[in-house]
């Protein structure tokens, strides 16, 4: 990664809180990472795309081998989320643009696991991480304009809302508006 940004380090593991971590996916989270896409398949299809195209433990490994490669490629991180040793979702950097110092996070959470502030957890330590580590100055986090849960977390963390993107993604039979948030790492220090 250029202008003194530092790479991933693979064997990354961060503490969300007491109990919640964040680790690189590894072919060994297949059949649990599957499982529990399955489980909350259709609380995951409201907001996300993906879940139609993801019907075996294959499809999983196929999603944390592309994972892996991004990863070498760009730095860009995706990890399980786990609580008590658990699995109860994926947080990560979609993509990671070196030369501007910028990064997007994507989540999912399981179902059992919404309400509680975890998300908002774990998206604060990487975060933090992007800043501190990979001396990021530019944090993104889309979100789909109708999912208030998830809006709830980049502005309960300070970002800002810098504007709708139209028709940005196919959910299933019809377009979905993202809200794009924000957060500069001056911003981030200043918070």
């Amino acid at each position: 990664m250029g202008r003194n940004a530092k790479s991933l380090d693979p064997a990354l593991v961060l503490r969300v809180d007491g109990a919640a971590t964040l680790r690189p996916l590894c072919a060994a989270d297949a059949n649990a990472l599957f499982a529990l896409t399955d489980a909350n398949r259709s609380h995951l299809r409201e907001w996300l795309p993906w879940l139609d195209a993801v019907t075996s433990v294959g499809d999983t490994r196929e999603f944390i081998r592309a994972c892996g490669e991004r990863a070498r490629r760009s730095g860009a991180f995706t990890a399980l989320i786990e609580t008590g040793g658990e699995p109860c979702g994926v947080i990560g950097y979609n993509w990671i643009d070196p030369a501007n110092r910028a990064c997007e996070i994507g989540y999912w959470l399981a179902e059992s696991h919404v309400g509680r502030g975890l998300m908002k957890r774990a998206c604060a330590a990487l975060i933090a991480y992007a800043f501190e580590t990979l001396l990021l100055n530019r944090v993104n986090i889309p979100v789909a304009v109708g999912n208030a849960r998830s809006r709830a977390i980049p502005e309960g963390l300070g970002f800002d809302h810098e504007g709708v993107r139209r028709e940005a993604e196919w959910l299933y039979d019809h377009y979905v508006d993202h809200a794009l948030y924000a957060l500069l790492r001056r911003d981030w220090r200043a918070g």
